[in-house]
C-alpha cells in the first residue's frame, strides 16, 4: 500500500495500479485484512 501511495503521488498511477494488482493477485486468503480491503477498494476505484 505504501508503494502504491508513493507511486500515485509521483503521478505514476498506472504503474502503481499494475503493481498493486499483481501483489493483490498473489493472495488466496486474508481478504478481510485492512491492507487487502484497502487495496481492493483502490483497485475498484472506491477510494
Amino acid at each position: 500500500m505504501s508503494l502504491y501511495r508513493s507511486k500515485a503521488r509521483s503521478d505514476d498511477v498506472d504503474d502503481a495500479k499494475r503493481r498493486l494488482e499483481t501483489c493483490y493477485g498473489w493472495f488466496t486468503e486474508g481478504f478481510d485484512t485492512k491492507d487487502l480491503v484497502e487495496a481492493k477498494a483502490l483497485l475498484d476505484g472506491a477510494s
